[in-house]
Order: C-alpha cells, then sequence, then structure tokens
C-alpha cells in the first residue's frame, strides 16, 4: 500500500510538472504571437495601402544544403516599383548543419545575358520579369540556386532599426554624405537612427560609386547584427519581424523567417561572411550604348569565386 501510495504522489509530481511545461509553452508562443501581431499593426499605420503583387517562383536548395533567400530592395516612393530595376540586389545564405550565414552582394551595373532579353545590367531582370526572371538570370550566370524571393521596401528597413535600436545605431561615418540622400550625414562615430542608416546604406555619389555603398551595406549589416546580439533581444524578435512584415513582399512564412532570425542571433552570434560579385580583377568598365557604364565581367571567374566561397 504504502508503494502504490509512493506511486501514485509520484505520478502526480510528472504530471504537474508536465502541465506546468505545457503552461510555459502555450504561454511563450501566445505571447510571441501577441508580439508579432503587435508589430504588424504597429507598421500597419505607416505603410502606404496597395495591392501586394504575387509572384511565381520556382526555387530550390543549392547543392550545399543551403537555404539561398533573394534579397531585392525597393522604394515605396516608386509609384510602380515592381516594374522599376532593383536598386539592392544580395543573396543571403543560411546552411542549418553548419549554423553560418553568408551574404553575396551582385552589383546592379553587372552587364549580363538575361534570359529571353540579351545582354543588360543585371537590375534590369527584375523590370522584365520580377523574381523568378532574377533568379534563372542569377542561376545561368552564376549558378546560384534560390529557394526564397525578399522584396524589401526601404521603408520598412527604417522602421526595423528606430524599433531595434531605439538609441540608433553605431556607425562610424566614413565621410560627409549629401548627395541625392534625403537625410545628410557627417563624418564620425555617431549613432544613427532609421532614416540616417537608410542614407548610410543608399549613398554612392562620390569617387567610388556603387563599390563604396556595397561595402558600406554589408558592414551596415554587420553592425546591426552584432549590435542585436543578446539574449534580452531574443524575446523581441516576434515584434520586430511583425514591424517588418507589411513591407515585404515574399514567398517565406513567418516561422522561417523568426527560426532563421533566432539562429542568427543566438548560434551564429550575428557574424555572417560576405563578398561581392563582381570579385577583384575580374571586370571592365566599359560603356554601351543604351545602358550607360556597366561592368562587364568575367562570368567563370565569378562563378568559381561564389562557387568557393558558398563550399567553405
Amino acid at each position: 500500500m504504502r508503494h502504490e501510495r509512493k506511486q501514485k504522489k509520484k505520478k502526480k509530481k510528472w504530471l504537474a510538472v508536465l502541465l506546468t511545461l505545457l503552461l510555459l509553452v502555450f504561454a511563450t508562443i501566445a505571447y510571441a504571437y501577441f508580439q508579432y501581431e503587435e508589430g504588424v499593426s504597429q507598421s500597419i499605420k505607416k505603410v502606404e495601402k496597395k495591392s501586394q503583387v504575387v509572384y511565381n517562383f520556382e526555387g530550390k536548395k543549392d547543392v550545399y544544403g543551403d537555404t539561398n533567400i533573394l534579397l531585392l530592395g525597393s522604394d515605396s516612393r516608386e509609384k510602380d516599383y515592381q516594374n522599376s530595376r532593383s536598386d539592392t540586389i544580395m543573396v543571403a545564405s543560411y546552411n542549418e548543419t553548419n549554423q553560418t550565414f553568408k551574404l553575396t552582394s551582385i552589383m546592379r551595373d553587372c552587364y549580363v545575358p538575361i534570359p529571353g532579353h540579351g545582354k543588360h545590367k543585371i537590375n534590369s531582370a527584375f523590370a522584365y520579369g520580377g523574381p523568378e526572371l532574377m533568379r534563372q538570370t542569377l542561376k545561368q550566370n552564376f549558378g546560384m540556386d534560390l529557394q526564397y524571393y525578399a522584396i524589401v521596401d526601404f521603408q520598412g528597413f527604417v522602421q526595423l532599426i528606430d524599433e531595434a535600436f531605439p538609441n540608433g545605431v553605431e556607425v562610424n561615418v566614413e565621410k560627409k554624405m549629401s548627395a541625392y540622400v534625403d537625410t545628410p550625414l557627417q563624418p564620425g562615430l555617431q549613432r544613427l537612427n532609421g532614416q540616417q542608416m537608410l542614407s548610410y546604406v543608399r549613398f554612392r555619389h562620390d569617387a567610388v560609386g556603387d563599390f563604396g555603398r556595397v561595402e558600406r551595406q554589408q558592414k551596415a549589416l554587420k553592425l546591426i547584427g552584432e549590435q542585436l546580439i543578446g539574449f534580452e533581444t531574443i524575446p523581441k524578435l516576434p515584434k520586430l519581424i511583425g514591424v517588418v512584415k507589411p513591407y515585404i513582399n515574399t514567398n517565406m512564412n513567418t516561422t522561417d523567417m523568426l527560426f532563421m532570425a533566432k539562429d542568427f542571433l543566438t548560434k551564429s552570434k550575428g557574424n555572417v561572411a560576405t563578398m561581392r560579385i563582381p570579385v577583384d580583377n575580374s571586370f571592365t568598365e566599359p560603356k554601351i550604348k543604351g545602358e550607360g557604364d556597366v561592368l562587364a565581367i568575367d562570368l567563370e571567374k565569378n562563378k568559381q569565386a561564389f562557387n568557393q566561397f558558398m563550399a567553405q
């Protein structure tokens, strides 16, 4: 009898523990959902209402097991931005097994064959056929396999920075930046808010032009990752994703976005390896009639460089 009473007490104890764990799980899910919806609601009030284009995208994982995401930057101030050339072209790569993140920037003036349209600057692929044609173009020229796409409105970047960094992102601005930016910047170490960060990553009207802009974009993303790290950031992730979600047109689901963001901050510790296409000593800069200044690149050399980068 005494043994049976002990067994019953043990069962009750484990049942109480199990119920407590389940309550904690449900409470965590409910909290995350509430935070996500709060973030979405916060941005919906600010975002310009327009019907979101639904794109066909026939992507897949690559041979290295990476999940590659085509990131395209757009400007909501454009009346018909889905038919305009993409301002920023990046490929974000996540390897779940190795828990690594990589970022490849493709310069928009790369002069390459676009399937069905002849040779043009690579950013025109988006105007001709949306993210699917851009996917085909990157696959044909560089052997990239892309599983997802995300067209990110620059104003979403602004809202994300302001939500994640109430005191701004610490950046050493290397020079005065005032030409063709909404918010001019002065040189020096300082904390930049969302609009200032947008000026920083979009500025290109100096001697190094788009090369400097790509370098700053990669630098900015690294700084954001490094300064986001910390256990106090993890509970904020659902709201941060909710804040930016209305500004993104993507075929990724919210759960995948949250999962990758969590791994980026906890397992990768905000570390991201970067490369640029074209790589050094692989291009010339001729002027082409109807296109202006372009980057005529050695496709094979850049394809090999990309494959080596991904295999590391």
